[in-house]
């Protein structure tokens, strides 16, 4: 039975991600009160007013005439669109990424200087102490120190040279300029600290991938999760909370591929087609007992529960949460639909190719529109390639070049493993001996205050030891206790990780050799280089061929249900076996039944493929829809064109809905102000438009549906913030059985809370709705409100709680209700727009936007079901690549091409984008030149 709880406060709402976020301590956060103060100043007394306007204009980048460059070997020329996206035309492959660094400085070096003191822990020297704690969590990472093995030993010359041209053109931006020059958020810093932008560096390009790595990074919440809810739940009840991939009913990627062979020799060989070694963990977990929790087999084993365990999770989640995201929610609601369609059901003939990657919500976007030309191809000028590209990195990440195109959307494939480690003052306990930490010294330098040496600890495996960033988290070390299976607690346990992406690795290579493959083998090439973020790969050709690929860097295990709970760092069995080979990993090729999708559902059936990719797909929801409407499309010999796919991306149908409205409607309510909001429901065709009242009502009712039956049930540390419960008493055993409450309150931040409303949550309930007397629908009465001992009457009280909680939010008269009124997207500046004054939010941040969509549907605009209604994650770009003539391709961006604040091209894209318009996406030499609206010679 879960534990009884009954509320006694609200929900915390939130207003969207930003990429430097607060942290849980007050000192954390990113308050820049000084900085607020001096642009309030600036916006109210006539002198600031005029030098507020000057040093604005003084960022804007030059888009026409001529500018010398010392180091081109050529003119280059910039040509922008009339939404300044640039198209770059060399003649070599030196001018060609130097321009693209200095054109890429001149739009968004702010943003691109902010990500680089991210990704090497350096944010204090920008934004003083308040930054100190995330710099030791990120320095104990050292995603720039791996950059930095990559670059020295890893990567090819061609990529090497190709970093360094980048980072010459950069520096060219960068030279004679002062803070202002550069942008606003400069000319704030200069108020409070003498900081300056230092010059580029090649790593700090490759660094970018590591951050992106990291909010892309696979399992690892769920991971912890699991752990943290067994210390509330019983077995059974997790099992219920992560139910079964529904193989039958949502389709994995990959359906058509055999891997008949590959399982015998597995068999046979005992799991010996891996390759490298490793070390890690296994099935076995240091949590709580046999579980199941993945959903799969349930044979899932642990080693026990215990204090030490929760309590170091929860604070390790509490550190985490804490840092600045990169592409994602911190590692939450990740998702992209993607999806191909062969010639042979396309009007074209050809093949369209369609992706749209869901990442927060940022201003400004992620994302950068960009062509590279080489006016000639040849072995000196390598590329016609153009797409989304990341400020801070050459090459094209997303995109298509003359003879392909592809797309990617996050695999989620399990490459992190957490280890609870014995710790001691000589070392950590390992097979019965204490080995010594590698150990290493980093200094924190801090603007406006004393610099900070730290001592981060690594295994053999060079695994850091995470928990040492928390004086909370060593204390609770100190003093945890785990079940009879682990060692004497001694000096205590900390948290370790085992992640991929903490080896040199190749994926810089892989967008060089993705912007010039030319047909399926090289792409197929390509892709094997990319070994983290491991990531889905679509592939259209314009030879008439798609197909789809897996790569990725992803370890084995000794067990099926592997790496879904963290695992006891003291003994040697719980090891990374080694890697899946290349060339092992799951593929398709022309499949016949004529397109592929990929919306973060499984790669491939688990009772078909020898490996464990993971245990914690998504659910398929959106990618059954999107395989729905491609059906529905060329059944009968109908063809899909260009804005069949644009209008594919723009599905609202709430999937869940359609389970539910039925049933809801059957209830007999007696509230007739109720009755009201249940009659929106009749003949509603479960599409959730920013103006429907329909979607309004039952989002309301299904966030509330959560809510009493399993988020008043969770444990504080997944909890929202704000929601305080009276639950049972409980201790190392268990709950206490003397009916004996406390008093406990959520943890989280509202967009990082559980029940999150995602697609698994949807396949909980629909697994629970065959058991109508489940203990999960059961809830104490609150206040006037019903109590409830069964589905229906859960329901009931649902539909109640929602009436009146969107008559405080959007009024009683039900006729001005609509989704779009709860539902909108802010934008924010990624660092000084996030806190202070209205004044200071007016000059750098845009919004709101009031949006279609919803939490996993194929418009996926992500809200989280425990905090509010507001949007977090975003469909970050669309496009449409059409093979039979390029120039018919579509693009947008969630934002636009400039991060300078008042520029013309700061937020041009964002009112299209949320009417689900495309732009023109021009290719040809002839297309770019009608499209072009400025042009800027860079001369040598």
């Amino acid at each position: 039975m879960p534990p009884n709880t009954t509320a006694t406060t609200g929900d915390t709402a939130t207003t969207g991600a930003t990429s430097v976020k607060s942290g849980r301590k007050k000192g954390r956060k990113a308050r820049l009160v000084v900085l607020v103060l001096v642009l309030a100043i600036i916006g109210g007394i006539a002198y600031g007013a005029y030098w507020s306007i000057s040093t604005v204009r003084a960022s804007f980048p030059q888009t026409t005439g001529s500018i010398k460059l010392d180091g081109l070997s050529g003119p280059v020329d910039v040509k922008r669109d009339g939404y300044g996206i640039p198209q770059i035309y060399a003649s070599s492959d030196e001018d060609l990424f130097m321009a693209q660094g200095y054109v890429q400085a001149q739009d968004r070096f702010y943003e691109m200087d902010v990500r680089r003191h991210m990704t090497s822990g350096r944010l204090s020297e920008m934004f003083g102490k308040s930054q100190v704690e995330n710099d030791e969590f990120l320095r104990t990472l050292g995603w720039d120190r791996i950059a930095q093995q990559e670059y020295d030993t890893k990567l090819s010359d061609s990529t090497k040279k190709h970093l360094q041209a980048y980072a010459k053109g950069v520096n060219a931006y960068l030279q004679g300029k002062e803070g202002k020059d550069i942008s606003l958020e400069y000319a704030a810093l200069g108020f409070t600290n003498d900081y300056k932008p230092g010059k580029w560096t090649p790593v700090d390009s490759v660094s970018w991938l590591k951050a992106m790595a990291w909010d892309l990074r696979g399992n690892m919440q769920d991971e912890i999760d699991r752990a943290l809810m067994a210390g509330r739940l019983g077995p059974q009840q997790i099992q219920d909370l992560y139910p079964a991939y529904p193989y039958g009913r949502n389709k994995p990627i990959v359906q058509e591929g055999r891997y008949d062979e590959l399982n015998k020799a597995f068999q046979q060989g005992g799991g010996s087609s891996t390759e490298g070694t490793a070390g890690g963990t296994s099935a076995q977990g240091a949590t709580g007992s046999s579980q199941g929790t993945t959903g799969t087999t349930g044979s899932s084993t642990t080693t026990g529960t215990g204090s030490g365990l929760t309590s170091q999770l929860g604070g390790l989640y509490k550190v985490l949460d804490g840092l600045p995201t990169a592409v994602g929610v911190n590692g939450q609601g990740i998702g992209s639909n993607s999806w191909v369609v062969a010639g042979k059901y396309t009007i074209t003939g050809k093949p369209l190719l369609a992706n749209d990657p869901h990442l927060s919500a940022s201003l400004p976007s992620v994302w950068y529109q960009m062509g590279l030309h080489c006016r000639t191809v040849s072995d000196k000028c390598q590329y016609d390639v153009t797409g989304y590209t990341f400020a801070g990195m050459p090459g094209v990440i997303i995109g298509h070049n003359a003879k392909i195109a592809w797309g990617m959307t996050n695999s989620g494939v399990d490459v992190t493993d957490l280890y609870l480690e014995k710790v001691s003052a000589n070392g950590y306990l390992y097979d019965g001996k204490v080995k010594p930490f590698k150990t290493r010294e980093e200094t924190i330098q801090v603007a406006g205050g004393k610099a900070k040496t730290i001592v981060v600890r690594q295994t053999q495996d060079g695994m850091p030891l995470l928990s040492d960033r928390d004086d909370e988290l060593v204390q609770v070390g100190r003093k945890a206790s785990v079940n009879s299976a682990a060692p004497d607690r001694g000096d205590g346990y900390g948290i370790a990780l085992r992640w991929t992406a903490l080896d040199p690795g190749t994926s810089m290579d892989a967008v060089f050799a993705l912007d010039k493959a030319d047909g399926w083998d090289d792409f197929r090439a390509a892709a094997a280089l990319f070994d983290v973020p491991s990531q889905n790969l679509i592939y259209a050709g314009t030879d008439n061929h798609i197909g789809y690929t897996l790569p990725g860097k992803i370890p084995t295990r000794s067990d099926k249900d592997a790496g879904a709970l963290p695992a006891p760092g003291w003994e040697s069995k719980y090891r990374w076996k080694g890697f899946v080979k290349k060339d092992e990993l799951p593929y398709e090729y022309d499949p016949a039944r004529g397109y592929i999708v990929t919306a973060n559902q499984a790669v491939v059936d688990r009772a078909k493929y020898p490996y464990t990719l993971t245990t914690d797909w998504g659910y398929g929801t959106r990618s059954q829809r999107i395989t729905d409407l491609i059906e529905s499309k060329i059944k009968d010999g109908g063809k899909i064109s260009t804005d069949d796919m644009r209008q594919m991306q723009l599905d609202n149908s709430s999937e869940i809905a359609k389970l539910l409205v039925p049933k809801l409607l059957k209830i007999d309510l007696k509230d007739p102000e109720v009755r009201k909001a249940q009659k929106l429901l009749e003949g509603w065709d479960y599409t959730q438009d920013a103006d429907s009242a329909a979607a309004a009502y039952f989002n309301a009712v299904w966030r509330n549906i959560l809510k009493l039956s399993f988020g008043n049930k969770l444990p504080k540390e997944v909890r929202v913030k704000g929601q305080c419960l009276w639950v049972d008493k409980i201790d190392s055993t268990g709950p206490v059985d003397d009916d004996t409450k406390v008093r406990e309150c959520g943890q989280r931040d509202a967009e990082q809370a559980q029940p999150d409303g995602g697609d698994r949550w949807f396949e909980v309930v629909r697994t629970l709705m065959d058991k109508p007397d489940s203990d999960w629908w059961k809830t104490p009465r609150s206040g006037t409100r019903p109590a409830a001992n069964n589905r229906d009457q859960l329901f009931a009280r649902a539909m109640i709680d929602a009436r009146w909680e969107l008559t405080a939010k959007l009024g009683k008269d039900i006729d001005t209700w609509s989704w779009g009124r709860l539902h909108r997207l802010f934008l924010k500046n990624q660092t000084l727009g996030t806190e202070g004054p209205k004044v200071l939010q007016y000059l750098l941040n845009r919004g709101p936007w009031k949006l279609s969509g919803g939490e996993a549907t194929v418009n996926a605009s992500g809200w989280n079901a425990a905090g509010g209604y507001n949007v977090l994650w975003v469909p970050s770009m669309r496009m449409v690549v059409n093979l039979a003539d390029l120039d018919k391709s579509k693009w947008i961006n969630l934002s636009g091409a400039s991060g300078h604040a008042f520029n013309a091209h700061y937020t041009d894209q964002t009112g299209k984008w949320a009417d689900g318009e495309l732009l023109p996406w021009s290719f040809s030499g002839k297309a770019v030149d009608a499209s072009t609206s400025d042009t800027l010679v860079l001369e040598p």
